[in-house]
């Protein structure tokens, strides 16, 4: 089994979910292990002569109450593992003790080397703690951190309790997951809109390189770039001047999507490779800062929801045009048999399901407040919440997008042409496999079997970078 040695640098999201999946084998760098020893021997000195926030002093508003006893640990992990009562998932856990795991080799949280030393086992014998969704609003995950202290027994002394829990390791497992997951999803989405520009005879002027130097958006350009790959040569003919939005526009929403996913990727980088423990040892000293605020990666989060809605519309937008006959010049409703025949009339209906799950998950985040604590803080970011919703938000694009995917290889599949004049086309290894796993029979019946079809191949579609 592959080893991941853990160094406090250079992880990504990709690994992390790889890691958690596979169950891989986790060490600690000795380099790694050093520094974590220094930074402890270093905060224990400190603490001799200062007050050190969750050291020698209470947390939140007990901040200016001093503790001199060794039970203040015992008490800060046994109130602070109050929940919610939603347990992650297995695979969530997993990442999230990689990623706190990872955050301590950086060498800024002063813990013990007993705690990662013992974090490593529960990893390497698959002992997970059962961690629960609750008591995180994007300034630490400090419910579900302190049940992982818990699961820690006698590795965890009271000083190692407060640097334990200041992290958002659990809120980035989540992040990864998405930041992964969206940009697979994303990097379908121009084979979808392709299949459709060809089912719909639209015109390919659009993606043309000379439009988009004109207004040199990095997303836009790329995405424009793509479709006119996948499209070359297909349509000689267009059967319209200027296309509807759905066709026309598609640069220009999937793009700023591309771009907000990859901003995403870059926040969740940096945070799952960052010492932002409070207080934070920098060399013989320790800081006391605001590094736990996730505020960075709720906008990200925030922002990435917003795009992709505009990404669902257009795309619901497009499914309206492949069942309309005066757009493709085929029947109502992609429909084959008797005129009163429904066809694929029902897939608008699932995508506008979807889509209004996707509309109120996009709502912001980042507008909540809270003021907690008697008054010592007051505000919060919500990027759990966020990253919560935006899990939701994908699993109900998907769904938009395996519709607008249907009804495109049903129209092609009607026009007569199928996947044959695709072969050579950038197109072309994309729309075989999407026929090969859809249904040809295209007279009435249900399509749920080739929504479910259509949502295994562009989850598993995209790229691996």
């Amino acid at each position: 089994m592959e080893v991941v040695t853990l160094t406090g640098s250079g992880l990504t999201p990709r690994a992390v979910l790889a890691a958690a999946e596979s169950r891989s084998t986790v060490a600690l760098d000795a380099e790694a292990r050093r520094r974590i020893q220094v930074a402890a021997d270093t905060v224990v000195a400190v603490t001799r002569r200062q007050q050190v926030y969750g050291r020698n002093t209470g947390v939140g508003a007990n901040r200016d109450v001093d503790v001199d006893d060794d039970a203040h640990g015992a008490r800060l992990l046994a109130s602070h593992a109050t929940t919610g009562l939603s347990a992650y998932p297995e695979e969530v856990v997993r990442a999230s003790l990689l990623i706190r795991l990872n955050q301590i080799a950086v060498g800024g949280s002063g813990i013990s080397p007993a705690v990662p030393d013992a974090i490593v086992r529960l990893l390497n014998t698959d002992r997970l703690p059962v961690l629960h969704r609750g008591g995180a609003i994007g300034t630490g995950d400090l419910g579900a951190l302190a049940e992982l202290g818990l699961a820690l027994g006698d590795a965890i002394q009271s000083a190692d309790v407060l640097p334990l829990l200041s992290s958002n390791a659990v809120t980035l497992a989540e992040c990864c997951a998405v930041a992964v997951h969206a940009r697979d999803l994303v990097a379908a989405m121009p084979f979808v809109g392709a299949l459709s520009l060809v089912a719909l005879r639209g015109n390919p002027e659009a993606f043309d390189p000379r439009v988009h130097g004109r207004r040199p958006q990095a997303g836009q350009r790329e995405i424009a770039a793509e479709m006119a790959t996948l499209l070359d040569g297909l349509v000689q003919e267009p059967a319209r001047v200027q296309d509807p939005f759905g066709l026309r526009a598609f640069a220009q929403v999937v793009g700023p999507a591309l771009e907000l996913v990859r901003q995403l990727g870059e926040v969740v980088t940096i945070d799952i490779n960052a010492a932002a423990e409070n207080p934070l040892v920098a060399g013989e000293s320790v800081l006391h800062s605001g590094n736990w605020h996730a505020m960075p990666i709720a906008l990200a989060l925030d922002g990435l929801r917003l795009a992709l809605h505009s990404v669902a519309t257009l795309s619901t937008s497009r499914l309206a045009n492949l069942i309309d006959p005066e757009l493709t010049g085929l029947t109502r409703f992609l429909a084959s048999g008797p005129p009163s025949s429904s066809g694929a009339l029902m897939l608008e209906y699932v995508a506008h399901d979807a889509l209004a799950l996707v509309r109120s998950d996009a709502q912001p985040a980042t507008l909540g407040t809270a003021t907690l604590s008697r008054g010592a803080e007051h505000h919060a970011s919500f990027a759990p919440q966020a990253a919560a919703l935006t899990t939701d938000l994908l699993d109900n694009l998907l769904t938009v997008l395996a519709c607008e995917l249907v009804a495109a290889v049903r129209a092609i599949r009607l026009s007569g042409m199928g996947s044959e004049p695709l072969e050579g086309a950038g197109i072309g290894v994309f729309a075989a496999q999407a026929e090969a796993l859809l249904p040809g029979q295209l007279t009435d019946r249900s399509l749920r079997d080739d929504v479910a079809a259509a949502r295994t191949l562009l989850g598993g579609w995209g790229s691996p970078s």
